[in-house]
């Protein structure tokens, strides 16, 4: 099998285990899930999650995140760590977003990675769920780990890693692809104990049979 018919037995096979590959942050509106992924940084989505409900009622436009007090942010995003940076930069983007973009997260790299906090993990995944824009490659650690394990990547630095994904992936499948690798990664290749006997990728994966 070469790297080709391997990507794309690897995609059939997450597409049946995982039809609907949505990502797990909530949000209803393109600002909110850009907050919810600066929250997810060394967090949970679970408790990214549970934040961001209270969160959302006190601020429930972007003006008002814009006009917020910095420290304010600070006690509702406490519980996701680093929180003094994460409302920092909550506050700073939703201001950029207003003066810059229109109120509108922007859609191409660039303009993303222009906004505080915002790295290109996280500008992968809002290209990849607001514009459904071929080539989004999310390089979380699900993704950087099991696809070393798969042999569809090499190394742990999440910009070669996307690189490399890039090369193989059909841009049409890279974001939703990214999706179903964290389901998997949560579900069945856990870091500490992965499920090996039970893991539709077993026959594609270097680890597993050692090819």
């Amino acid at each position: 099998m070469d790297m080709q018919e391997k990507v794309s037995a690897i995609i059939e096979a997450l597409k049946e285990a995982y039809p609907d590959p949505k990502c797990a942050l909530e949000s209803e509106k393109d600002y909110e899930l850009m907050i919810a992924v600066r929250l997810s940084a060394q967090c949970t989505d679970e408790r990214v999650n549970q934040v961001t409900p209270s969160l959302f009622r006190r601020f429930p436009t972007l003006e008002s995140f814009a006009q917020a007090d910095v420290a304010e942010v600070e006690e509702y995003v406490r519980s996701c760590g680093f929180y003094h940076h994460k409302a920092r930069d909550i506050v700073l983007a939703c201001q950029a977003l207003l003066e810059r973009f229109g109120g509108k997260v922007p859609g191409t790299m660039e303009e993303l990675l222009s906004l505080p906090g915002v790295g290109r993990k996280t500008a992968n995944l809002l290209l990849g769920d607001l514009y459904q824009a071929p080539g989004a490659v999310v390089c979380d650690t699900h993704c950087i780990r099991i696809t070393n394990k798969l042999g569809l990547a090499q190394g742990k630095e999440p910009e070669k890693v996307e690189t490399q994904l890039r090369a193989i992936l059909p841009p049409e499948e890279s974001s939703d692809f990214c999706h179903r690798i964290v389901l998997h990664g949560r579900a069945v290749c856990t870091a500490r104990n992965p499920q090996c006997q039970n893991c539709t990728l077993a026959p594609c994966c270097k680890a597993f049979t050692g090819e």
